[in-house]
């Protein structure tokens, strides 16, 4: 038997967003990282990440990475939020290392968490969708914590700038366990992927604290000591961290962490929702040629700070 802990989310929003600097870069010459941005003049992108966290999890057990330089756009956006929540980074060092700061920190405070994680800037024409998968998908870790969950969104056309899961079985109505990963294929490999039965991967992940903190051990155990006794000799103080973030390498969290233990991956698959992570201009511009009538995120509360609108933005550059 396993002890299991409550369900936390952890929003990751400590990226760039170096590929629409040319869209989210304002006339006066400041680049807002997309994650701080608005589709079309109403909440972030953050702000609607939130709002799906909230549908597994309540406030107190809502932690978001970001980033120190990123301050401006995110303290607003977190105002809500207890600041021993808001996990922020001196700099950034790859999604495997906002990932290990962040479970570090919830290990601390509760032993047998359950953890979800949750990009903060990907848009979902239908969220109602992703919400089921989402609950689906706490409950299955929770369930088993001797496996990592993952979310595979059903692929529409094959594109060569995603990276795709390929479960062992092309069942639709469970998990399945996961054979392979393939990152930014050819398009012709896409496509026989797509027809093999892959899945997109929205890097949405689900497991026990314990057992996401034991992949890392497996393979990153230098780091995990590294980062573990600092922020134990900070207190809990994250500005007290530039030092080791000096001395890290950049670890990215699916490359270096997830694929290199399949063994203990299922990957469950969402049925179609309209899921883009807006990684590109090109993609960005397919979401904004059409804009939801209103948003279907119940109980939304933007703050209305006025977030760099990237439909105005795409508009002024045709």
């Amino acid at each position: 038997m396993h002890s299991v802990g409550d369900t936390w989310a952890i929003v990751l929003a400590g990226g760039d967003g170096r590929r629409l600097h040319a869209l989210t870069t304002t006339l006066g010459g400041v680049t807002v990282p997309k994650q701080y941005c608005s589709l079309w003049g109403g909440p972030s992108l953050l702000e609607d990440a939130l709002v799906r966290a909230a549908a597994i999890a309540p406030l107190r057990r809502i932690c978001t990475v970001v980033g120190a330089a990123h301050r401006r756009w995110w303290s607003t956006s977190l105002a809500q939020q207890a600041g021993e929540n808001i996990i922020v980074q001196p700099r950034n060092r790859g999604t495997g290392i906002g990932i290990l700061l962040a479970l570090l920190h919830v290990i601390e405070r509760d032993p047998y968490a359950n953890v979800v994680l949750l990009p903060a800037d990907h848009y979902l024409r239908d969220e109602r969708t992703m919400l089921a998968s989402l609950e689906r998908v706490a409950f299955l870790a929770a369930d088993d914590t001797d496996s990592v969950y993952l979310l595979g969104a059903e692929p529409g056309a094959p594109d060569s700038e995603l990276g795709y899961i390929v479960p062992e079985d092309r069942r639709r109505d469970g998990a399945s366990r996961v054979r392979d990963f393939v990152e930014k294929p050819s398009v012709p490999r896409a496509e026989a992927l797509v027809q093999e039965g892959a899945l997109v991967n929205v890097f949405i992940v689900a497991g026990s604290v314990g057992m996401l903190l034991g992949m890392y051990k497996k393979f990153h155990s230098r780091e995990v000591m590294a980062l573990g006794g600092a922020l134990r000799a900070a207190g809990g103080d994250f500005g007290q961290l530039a030092h080791t973030y000096d001395q890290l390498p950049d670890v990215d969290f699916s490359r270096d962490v997830l694929t290199r233990e399949t063994s203990v991956l299922r990957v469950l698959p969402v049925p179609p929702c309209g899921w883009t992570d807006l990684g590109t201009p090109e993609r960005l511009a397919e979401v904004l040629k059409v804009p939801p009538r209103q948003s279907s995120l119940a109980g939304h509360r933007s703050t209305g700070s006025g977030y760099l609108n990237l439909a105005s933005q795409w508009q002024g550059r045709e």
